[in-house]
């Protein structure tokens, strides 16, 4: 407990009972704005042309080519507000405040027709088990803005230790995404080989494991897991990984996700939240790279 309160202000609480309308809510509403990238950018491997990046306000699209010009759109968490910018010079907000995703979405369209950008936006979500289209859903509609902040506090000094973690690795490597669709946090590496098709997967799923990788990230708990935590994956799972052991000790193999789990508050106990995060992500990656057999001496740093 002590160590809790001492690193409460860098790694605050974010226990998802006290926030999950909210989270619910911006899911939702980063998808519209991911939807608007999506629909905006050519396609590119696995899908990197469409995630959200940590910003030092929020979350934001970075530019989108929109006929001569280019359009970025923020989360600004900091001033909770929507920010639109044109490289005509041209730009808008609109508050982020408690309202339905259908009077966000109204919203939404309404600035994007003032800037004069017209773009086709599917209004279904995307990777949810029971969607609601946009213009229709009036079911999500918190915003905490304490919370929300927490969370993209998060979020930042989590993407600056996986960027810290990324420089190991001579492979090739992600960026640190934020994906809409899952609402998480994501860095992957690959191992260059092609993988083998995934038995049922859908059009998201195939272009997103083309290929072999380790990916390792921090998820909010959404989709009934209901905890904070940070993961790491490998695709296809080797065999044996799941026996494996990591660090720090607080980590461990979650068999109903099939996953490496390092739960949020365990993190925020450590000592040292940031080495023992580090210590979770080489010692997964190690145990994920050892037992797909990857040529660690040739895609590693020494």
């Amino acid at each position: 407990m002590a160590e809790i309160a001492k690193n409460g202000a860098a790694w605050p609480s974010l226990a998802w009972s006290e926030w999950a309308e909210t989270a619910d809510t911006l899911h939702m509403w980063t998808q519209i704005v991911g939807k608007t990238r999506l629909a905006l950018t050519p396609l590119e491997n696995h899908w990197w042309n469409v995630p959200l990046y940590v910003t030092a306000r929020g979350l934001g699209t970075s530019a989108m080519p929109y006929g001569d010009e280019v359009l970025d759109i923020e989360f600004d968490f900091v001033a909770h507000r929507l920010r639109f910018r044109l490289s005509t010079g041209q730009d808008l907000s609109m508050p982020l405040r408690a309202q339905t995703v259908a009077d966000f979405y109204k919203e939404y369209l309404e600035c994007l027709e003032s800037l004069g950008v017209q773009v086709k936006i599917d209004p279904m979500p995307c990777e949810l088990a029971s969607p609601i289209r946009f213009d229709l859903d009036t079911e999500h509609k918190s915003y905490d803005a304490e919370y929300v902040q927490r969370f993209w506090r998060i979020l930042v000094r989590a993407e600056k230790i996986f960027r810290q973690w990324g420089t190991g690795f001579l492979g090739k490597v992600s960026p640190v995404h934020f994906f809409w669709g899952s609402f998480d946090m994501a860095v992957t590496r690959f191992s260059g080989r092609p993988a083998p098709p995934r038995p049922g997967a859908d059009s998201i799923q195939r272009e997103a494991y083309s290929h072999e990788v380790i990916s390792a990230g921090f998820w909010p708990g959404n989709g009934g897991y209901g905890a904070a935590a940070f993961y790491c994956y490998a695709a296809p799972v080797p065999e044996g990984l799941a026996e494996a052991k990591v660090r720090p000790a607080a980590a461990a193999w979650d068999k109903a996700l099939g996953e490496f789990i390092f739960k949020y508050d365990a993190v925020r106990a450590e000592a040292s939240p940031e080495k023992a995060l580090m210590e979770f992500l080489d010692s997964s990656y190690g145990a994920a790279a050892d037992a797909a057999k990857w040529d660690r001496a040739a895609l590693e740093r020494r």
